[in-house]
Formats: C-alpha cells, structure tokens, sequence
C-alpha cells in the first residue's frame, strides 16, 4: 500500500473502489452516459469503461461546460465515481460534486494531488479517498473500511467586500444566498483572493441532462430568484417553439422546455443560443463578464479580448444572481499569458476546414496550457473561421483562451520558452480520426455547431443556389432566433429551404437525437469539428467531416468519400 497524505479536497467526502486512470483529460458532456457512467467518447483512451463506483484519475476535466450537470446527474443516478482525482485545476467536476453536497446532501470527493503522485496512481489497482488522503493498493484490501467524516476546508483567504457579505447573510434571499456560498467555494479552489463585479452572464445550465438539471433550476425558482446583470441562455435541448411538430417525445420535450421556462422566469433572456457573441449585446474588450459554454468563452477571451474563466454548468446562474465571479483565471492578467508557443504552416489551398482541424489539433496538443499560434499572419481568418477553430479548441483543450499572432488582440508580446510544431501530419491524424464512416453514403449533413452566423447563413445559399439535395439526404442547420431573423430578412433562409434544408432554433447538435436526427441516418457528415468528435458518442452514428462546400455536395450525391481534401494530402 501507498499513501497520499497531502491532497488537496476540492469537494468533500470518501470512497473507495478499483482504480482507472488515464492521462488525458475527460469532457463528461458528450463523453459519459449521465444514466449508465459508460465512457461515450470514441476518442478517449477509456472509452467502454464504466464510471460507476470507480476511482477516476484523470489530470483534469475538458471540454464542455455542462460535464458538472453530467457529474450531477451521476450522483444523483447513484452512477457516479466513487471519487475522483485530478492533479490540475479542476472547476467544472467540483461544481458538480460541490452542488451535489450543497442542495440535495449527496457526497462525492475530488481530490486534487501533485503531477509526481498522480503520474505513479498508474500503477496501482484499487484506491481508497477521504480528506486529503489517497491510499493505493495492488488488490483491493479485505479489511472493512470505515472513513472518519471529513469537510472540504474552510473558505478562508478569500476576500469578501461588503456586497458579498450581504449576500451570505441572506438580506437578498436564500436563492442568492445559496449562490453566493457555491462561488466563495469556487474562489477557493481557484485560489482566487476575492470576487470582482461581471457586466453580464450567459448560462449553459439550462442543457436539459436529465431530471437533476431540471431539479436544480426549479429550486432556484421557487426561492424567487432573480438575475441581477443581463444574462442570456444557451441552446436548449429542443427547438422550444415547434418541439412537437418536430415530433420529439414529450418525455423530453416537456422537462426541456420546463427547464428553459424556469430560466425565463428567473429573469433571463430567451436568446437560446450557444454562439453569444452573435447577439447585439455581446461584450466589448476587457469587459469581464460571466459566461458558460467551452465555444463560446473561448471565443470571447480569444478573439473579442473579454474576460471570463471557463464556468461550469451551476455556477452561470450563481454568478448572474449576484453579479459577482471569483478573481481567478482569465480575469487576471497573468491568467491570460501564453505558456506554449505553436509553430503553424497554412498548407495552401487549405479550404474552410482547415480551421476545425487546427483548433483540434491544437487542443490535443496544449492540454490546460494556453497557447500562442504563430505562422498564420498573413492567413485572414474570418469570424466565422475563428468561431469554428474555438469550438474545436475548446473540445479537446482544458485551457480557457488561444492566441494567434497578427490575429487576436492580446497576441503581441506573448512569449513562451516552450514551441511545439502542429504539422500538417497532426492534421492528417485528426483528420482520420473524426472520419469514422466505413460507408461512403451519407444520411444527413448537420450545420451550425456552434450555431450558424448570417454570414454562414449567405455562404451556404451561394453554395446551394440552383441546387437541391437528394431525397435520401437530411440537411438541417442549427442556429439562435436572433440570427434567424436576420437571415429570413436577407433572403437567406427562403434559399437554404429551397435547397431542402430543415432549420431548427434553439437546440444545439450536442443535444439533438433521435427523431430529428432521423432514425435510418447511419453516417452523418459536417463541417465542425466540436460535433465530428462527439457526435459518434451522443448519437451512435459514424461521421463523415469536411467543408461547407463539401458538405453541400455530399448532400445532393448523397456520398462523400473518406479521402482527405487535396490540399491536406500533398
């Protein structure tokens, strides 16, 4: 037996089981059943393992921001890890486990310890986890194990101003009061030394993940909460408006729609939309703000220059109670530096998917360290690019923000020690890798995650202008009401239905199923990235990748072949 004595409790609690580790970091949305625990996630190395009652040892979370409603709904499920063990930071997990505890008194521990112990738990069997305390062993131990009770530490350190104060004595009510304790908790385990005041939220919470997500807003609710800075909603789970004609299950359509109506009624905006930074009120440089959303807060660190740290499913809606964020991560400014420099080369020609590949790519590459792309100066990248690269960025990277010289407005005199090289075989191997279709026939081409801009809108009518897609062939774009407004008045959708497609408001692909993905649909193929690596894992189908213009053929062939595109194969 081994003992760690001086982890570091993030959540309170003890458990104890066999012991499965693996040393990249796991997004719980689209990568763990919340009924079952299985690893969904074709692409992780414990893909086929089963959560349930295991020590989990992963060097942190990724990827989206709902993994803490996923974590919820595990506990809630009883299918959750025993514990979990982490050796970065890690907000997103310890939301989950930290709302567990604080509103429906369920515990579940995760313990944060040192890279040197975490790369040797590799070696063994079966763990044991209370407080601070991590006991390894080559078999599990036959003795009963009976765990004193231990408590998360103290929230000391953390300096509260006088709001803050007025918030924990319950003078604006329990709803806020509640808030208020989940943030100092999260402050603490940022380390940060106080909150700040945000001028806006943008809540990720009301992704319907099962009965506990539903749980969690309508305690809220009933308390009388309400946001106290403008706040919008992410998309939801189904288009709100037209989910039964869409023929969605009312099992899932009605604690859909409650759960996005209990938002609605805490004062946010029905904007349901994952791509914020689309609508008017979007944030302008250096103004901090308090978003969800993996795309979305990479996007606005990135390439607006605003400031937000990448919050979990929970905390959204605590931070838009109060109007207060913990002073961690991004807000600050040695939170936004560069730690890794990656060395890029536009292979020419490259089309539109160049810009999901890379963020991919590089995302696998940095892990949880912030990097600074360089190589890409004379490249141009729209909007639109830079919206498909952090989605992609954010799906298999830890880290909040990018980046990329003569492109983003923080990159000058960004100077890491450390260089990489992402080379044109990095994108040759992310390319096989979101290319899972055996098949060559394709069943529906889904557009718009993140959700489609007006601009993208515009392409896709030129694409499709003259054109109809086969009758074998589905093709559905997601996109916010806002952004279909704007396109129904530039003409734009009336020439993308013409063309065949379906479009859906306010749902998202990551919460898209069955039957608006159609159940004889085998291979689906799309132009992001994000949705090309989790899409075999939320809906079972392979996945056939490529560019918008690819995309609209294989919608009228109704085929694409797997080959790589010209310009990545030379």
């Amino acid at each position: 037996m081994r003992t760690i004595r001086h982890g570091e409790m993030l959540a309170a609690g003890a458990g104890e089981g066999a012991l499965l580790t693996a040393d990249v970091g796991l997004s719980f949305w689209g990568g763990v059943d919340p009924l079952t625990g299985a690893v969904i996630d074709r692409h992780h190395p414990l893909h086929g393992q089963n959560l349930d009652g295991k020590i989990l040892a992963i060097p942190s979370g990724r990827g989206s921001c709902t993994g803490s409603a996923v974590l919820l709904e595990l506990i809630l499920n009883d299918r959750a890890p025993a514990a979990i063990v982490v050796c970065e930071g890690e907000e997103i997990l310890s939301l989950g486990a930290l709302v567990a505890q604080a509103l429906f008194e369920r515990a579940m521990p995760v313990l944060r310890v040192d890279r040197a112990d975490f790369a040797d738990l590799g070696r063994y069997a079966h763990a044991r986890a209370a407080g601070g305390r991590l006991e390894l062993y080559d078999a599990p131990p036959k003795d009963a194990w009976r765990p004193a009770p231990s408590e998360r530490d103290e929230d000391v350190g953390v300096r509260l101003d006088p709001i803050d104060h007025a918030f924990l004595s319950g003078r604006y009510g329990v709803a806020a009061q509640t808030g208020m304790r989940l943030l100092v908790a999260m402050a603490r385990i940022q380390r940060a030394p106080g909150l700040i005041d945000v001028s806006q939220a943008h809540i990720d919470g009301c992704i319907h993940t099962g009965p506990a997500s539903l749980r969690f807003a309508r305690k809220f609710a009933d308390w009388g909460a309400r946001v106290r800075v403008p706040t919008t909603l992410n998309a939801i789970s189904v288009d709100k408006r037209r989910w039964r004609a869409l023929g969605v299950p009312a099992e899932l359509g009605d604690p859909a729609a409650a759960l996005a109506d209990a938002y609605v009624e805490m004062g946010a905006a029905a904007s349901f939309t994952c791509a914020p930074y689309l609508l008017d009120g979007a944030p302008a440089f250096g103004a901090h703000i308090g978003w969800a959303e993996s795309n979305a807060v990479v996007y606005a660190n990135s390439v607006i220059g605003a400031r937000t740290t990448k919050y979990p499913d929970f905390l959204d809606l605590c931070i838009a109670l109060t109007g207060r964020a913990p002073e961690a991560g991004c807000h600050t400014d040695s939170g936004r530096r560069a730690t890794l420099r990656l060395n890029v080369e536009r292979p020419e020609g490259a089309d539109d998917s160049f810009w999901p590949l890379l963020g991919l790519a590089c995302g696998e590459i940095c892990g949880g360290e912030i990097p600074v792309i360089v190589g890409l100066e004379a490249s141009a990248p729209t909007r639109d690019d830079l919206k498909a690269f952090s989605a992609a960025f954010g799906t298999t990277s830890a880290a909040p923000m990018f980046h990329m010289a003569g492109v983003t407005p923080e990159a000058a005199g960004q100077n890491p020690s450390v260089d990489r090289a992402v080379s044109r075989q990095d994108l040759r191997r992310t390319w096989e890798a979101l290319n899972t279709a055996q098949s060559p026939e394709v069943g529906l081409v889904s557009l718009g995650n993140p959700h489609f801009s007006p601009t993208e809108f515009a392409r896709l009518a030129t694409l499709a202008q003259g054109r109809r897609r086969s009758p074998h062939v589905a093709v559905i774009v997601t996109c916010g009401r806002a952004v279909h407004e704007e396109a129904t008045r530039a003409g734009h959708v009336e020439a993308v239905e013409s063309f065949g497609a379906r479009i859906v408001t306010d749902a998202c692909w990551c919460m898209l199923g069955e039957p608006v993905i159609p159940p004889t649909a085998r291979t689906l193929m799309t132009n992001s990235g994000k949705y090309a690596h989790y899409a075999p894992g939320l809906t079972g189908r392979t996945v056939r990748f490529g560019s918008m213009a690819a995309c609209v053929e294989a919608a009228c062939a109704g085929s694409a072949s797997g080959a790589p595109p010209t310009w990545l194969d030379q």
